[in-house]
């Protein structure tokens, strides 16, 4: 975690967006946007060794904070701007507050989604009403076509994060929490182009000076890290959190986060895998990665967080059903739950029953089986026999093996 205390303040003077910008757009999207609760956690709180509050941002009707910033940059168009429409580029969650709320005030709305983007973000982006272009490897790449395409057709472009009414707007967040938890030390917010930390670090300075701001990216997309620390780690790959995999953050968030952001946090990707699913497993709700950094920020480090009053914004719940279901199998793997094992044995009649009556005496569950006699190096009165298998927990795993050993089995795990 990189320390930007020595170059942050509580100074908000001369910044492009005020508090009292923020406190305007509060009473722009009362009503229109749902005010999500901030909930104390007791489990995560035990777990973490600090006291921890949840900004269930995920329960927006689009399932993201994004229709915050979206719906205030869009109200104050003109009458003429709205006839002309608005385009926009997206990973998904702006696309999907900007088609909302356009259809919801009468603004034909284009947006533009780079390949890759997850399709159920896609299609919800559809449903709300607006024309999808789905082009680009990067979200960079999107927002030139989006650019170029909107100039074409005299469109109004409304950017994802780098906009004064969109950072007021991603704002209200913060004022959300501090009214619900005034006494809060910490902010740990995702960060993506920066306009989310961006608004909430000026909205929760103006009211509480003191109170520390921490930012949180994927390894894979270290963007504002590299902005403010002149860095050059290099930003490529899929992420789990591609709601903020972006390569080059704003100028006016890079600026506000120069100066409001305390610390800035690198979480991998199974730490953010860990994150969405403790959040599953835990709070019974749905994060996407992106909308889980910040768990996996404080997880991967609790130390740091030790005996502190801790706010987390879950920004966003819009994910893939079936990486849904990838990551929580994925950490029953890790945690030792879920298990593949590879068996030598000969290849005659009941060898497959005696290790299935052996796991079935150690408590192990068999969750698949497959014989492999074709594909291997193994003598050809023998057979790989590949097996899944369900334990409770890695001690357990360890007891099965130790086990399987003692019969004579040699049995590994794959």
């Amino acid at each position: 975690m990189a320390d930007l205390s020595q170059t942050t303040s509580s100074d908000l003077s001369g910044l492009p967006v005020a508090p009292g910008d923020i406190q305007a757009a509060a009473e722009t999207i009362r009503g229109a946007v749902v005010e999500t609760p901030c909930s104390y956690s007791r489990t995560l709180s035990n777990i973490c060794g600090c006291d921890i509050w949840l900004k269930f941002e995920n329960l927006q009707f689009t399932s993201s904070f994004k229709e915050r910033g979206a719906l205030n940059r869009l109200t104050a168009l003109t009458p003429e701007e709205r006839m002309r429409g608005v385009i926009a580029m997206s990973a998904g969650n702006h696309a999907q507050g900007v088609a909302y709320h356009a259809r919801r005030l009468g603004i034909p709305a284009t947006i533009v989604m780079p390949v890759g983007t997850p399709m159920v973000k896609i299609e919800n982006t559809k449903h709300h009403g607006a024309e999808v272009v789905v082009t680009g490897a990067t979200l960079e790449e999107a927002a030139a076509f989006a650019r170029s395409h909107g100039e074409a057709h005299g469109m109004i472009f409304v950017h994802p994060y780098d906009d004064p009414l969109v950072i007021a707007g991603q704002g209200t967040v913060g004022l959300e929490m501090l009214k619900a938890v005034p006494e809060l030390d910490t902010l740990v917010v995702p960060i993506g182009g920066g306009g989310l930390i961006s608004g909430i670090g000026i909205a929760a300075k103006s009211i509480k000076p003191s109170l520390r701001i921490l930012g949180v990216e994927a390894w894979l997309y270290p963007s504002m890290y590299n902005a403010i620390h002149d860095g050059n780690l290099p930003a490529r790959g899929d992420t789990l959190a591609e709601g903020i995999a972006v390569k080059s953050p704003g100028k006016i968030t890079t600026e506000i986060v120069r100066r409001l952001v305390d610390d800035i946090a690198l979480v991998n990707e199974a730490e953010l895998e860990r994150a969405v699913a403790t959040l599953i497993s835990i709070e019974k709700t749905v994060v996407e990665g992106a909308g889980a950094a910040g768990l996996a920020a404080l997880m991967s480090d609790p130390s740091r967080f030790a005996g502190q009053k801790v706010g987390l914004v879950l920004s966003g719940g819009n994910i893939d059903t079936r990486l849904i279901a990838s990551v929580l199998t994925r950490e029953l793997a890790r945690e030792g739950r879920l298990t593949q094992l590879s068996l030598d044995i000969p290849d005659r009649p009941g060898q497959l029953a005696a290790v299935a009556a052996l796991l079935a005496e150690a408590g192990a569950n068999i969750i698949e089986v497959s014989h492999q006699r074709t594909f291997s190096d193994l003598p050809a009165k023998a057979t790989l026999l590949q097996l899944v298998i369900e334990t409770r927990d890695s001690a357990h795993l360890d007891e099965v093996m130790a086990r399987l050993s003692a019969s004579g089995l040699s049995a590994r795990c794959t």
